[in-house]
């Protein structure tokens, strides 16, 4: 599973020109969902991203959380972060997880999120649509991560 973050001012999705989710500051999250990703890697991909230190401290250093902080989240379902770019001109996506089991992880991983920090500080974009996504980068600070597949964690269960 990969999580693209980006720490901005300001984001919002929109979909057929109708504003369905914005945030103030926090963390813009596009997320991508890999064949080998399961209830694991979205409980753990969400601890990083809460708990990675991009937000400034009283010495302008990289030392608060998005926990820290109280920022908002704003998830977005990013199908291309599961590209294939090893070689050639053109992405391969056989990487990519099924949009069925992508659709639920991605569910799963908004329903922790808000749990976690509460629906005020949440904001999705929409599974499958065709968006617009708005940003005020902050910095800019961008940073991408990933949890890799963890043996017999997958969706479906062990193999």
């Amino acid at each position: 599973m990969k999580g693209l973050i980006q720490r901005v001012k300001r984001a919002s999705v929109h979909v057929e020109k109708v504003l369905i989710a914005e945030i103030p500051a926090g963390l813009l999250l596009f997320l991508g969902v890999e064949k080998s990703d399961g209830q694991a890697q979205v409980s753990a991909l969400l601890k990083k991203v809460v708990n990675y230190r991009v937000f400034p401290d009283q010495d302008g250093r990289m030392n608060r959380s998005l926990m820290d902080a109280g920022g908002s989240l704003l998830i977005v379902p990013q199908f291309t972060l599961a590209a294939d770019t090893g070689s050639g001109t053109r992405p391969g996506f056989s990487g990519a997880a099924a949009p069925d089991d992508a659709r639920a992880l991605f569910c799963n991983f908004l329903q922790q999120s808000t749990s976690l920090l509460g629906p005020k500080r949440i904001g999705a974009g929409q599974f499958g649509a065709d968006m617009e996504v708005s940003l005020v980068n902050d910095g800019p600070v961008t940073f991408l991560l990933e949890v890799s597949g963890f043996h017999g964690s997958n969706l479906h269960g062990p193999k």
